[in-house]
């Protein structure tokens, strides 16, 4: 049964990622009519599972990258991107959320602004994933830019910005969802130098 429910999960969590990397718009309307889904099913059935996996790829991605396995390197290294994307997640989410009661004049609601930061990191996570996996194609990180046109196309049918704040929204939350996870990961190795790999 566990299984099972692992299995519903994880594919439905692919569908989301894949939907909002080549179909965001479409992605974002879908995601949009199911707004009253439980905040706590989404942290449990996307966040902490994209979270997990990016631990686990900078584990493992230790053995592919490495003439030797090193265990203490590959541990460092799960923390650290792990570390990033939990912390860059609940960080830029905390963020948008001042950002939009600042500069959009809305009221605060963090569950929506991490909900809309969660799927809007869907590309970084999957990033992240690939390039621990993967070093030597580093060029793929350029790609994060996309980030920017998945966040455009959010920005009205998910928060319902008014469209002649779109392009001012989309360059602030772009900003926050992509810079957020590298400052949390560069205050990680500057406070706990053990950390350095």
């Amino acid at each position: 049964m566990p299984s099972k429910v692992f299995k519903k999960m994880f594919k439905r969590l692919i569908q989301i990622t894949i939907s909002l990397i080549v179909k965001p718009s479409e992605a974002w309307k879908g995601l949009a009519a199911k707004q009253d889904e439980e905040h706590e099913k989404f942290l449990s059935d996307y966040v902490y599972p994209f979270v997990g996996m990016v631990a686990v790829a900078a584990f493992v991605g230790v053995f592919f990258s490495r003439k030797e396995f090193d265990f203490q390197i590959a541990l460092k290294s799960a923390i650290i991107g792990s570390m990033a994307a939990f912390g860059g997640f609940f960080a830029g989410a905390y963020l948008l959320n001042e950002s939009l009661n600042r500069f959009f004049e809305r009221e605060r609601d963090m569950k929506l602004s991490q909900r809309f930061v969660g799927y809007a990191s869907a590309l970084m996570f999957s990033l992240n994933i690939v390039l621990s996996l993967l070093p030597e194609f580093f060029f793929l990180s350029f790609l994060v830019l996309y980030t920017v046109y998945i966040v455009w196309e959010g920005v009205i049918p998910y928060l319902e910005i008014k469209p002649e704040d779109q392009m001012k929204f989309t360059a602030i939350a772009s900003a926050i969802i992509v810079v957020s996870p590298v400052i949390i990961k560069y205050l990680l190795v500057l406070l706990m130098p053990g950390l350095r790999i």
